[in-house]
């Protein structure tokens, strides 16, 4: 009977090549969870909402502002409006969010704003209307403001135009 020898080759990968591996896998396992957040990581600072309005002073006693151009769409409750007098007038600012209950699509309101579309944001074609005969924004001179929360900028400032007679 022939004696079959086994070989025993019960090496395994050497100490110094077995670290190499180990560090190369976890270099590797990082990279791979450092490009995945690094969308998260950076923040993108969001432009400044650019728009224009026309204004018109009615002959009824309301002051319609409409936005005839806006580069975006905006949440209202993202949106702060400002109807003050200049100093030299007596009067008090009426400010808030256009999307307080008592001026989003709301009829009949000092200051009310309409959403023409009615996907609950400012856009383009959008309008606001001021009872100005109420709020006593029809003598004098008095500010119209439109400030964007999110970046903290004015985006509209507008003189109201006497009413039409």
């Amino acid at each position: 009977m022939r004696n079959l020898r086994r070989s025993s080759n019960n090496e395994a990968v050497s100490p110094v090549i077995a670290t190499v591996l180990l560090l190369a896998i976890t270099v590797m396992l990082s990279s791979m969870v450092f490009v995945l957040m690094q969308g998260a990581l950076t923040t993108t600072e969001k432009p400044a909402a650019q728009a224009t309005v026309s204004v018109r002073g009615l002959s009824n006693g309301f002051h319609v502002i409409r936005m005839t151009t806006l580069d975006q769409t905006i949440d209202p409750a993202k949106i702060q409006y400002d109807l003050s007098p200049d100093s030299s007038l007596d009067g008090d600012p009426i400010r808030g969010k256009v999307s307080d209950s008592d001026v989003y699509g709301l009829i009949g309101s000092n200051v009310s704003f309409h959403d023409r579309d009615a996907g609950y944001s400012v856009s383009q074609g959008d309008y606001f209307v001021i009872d100005s005969t109420t709020v006593g924004s029809d003598s004098g001179t008095w500010r119209f403001k439109l400030v964007d929360l999110s970046t903290n900028s004015v985006m509209v400032d507008i003189i109201l135009p006497p009413i039409e007679t």
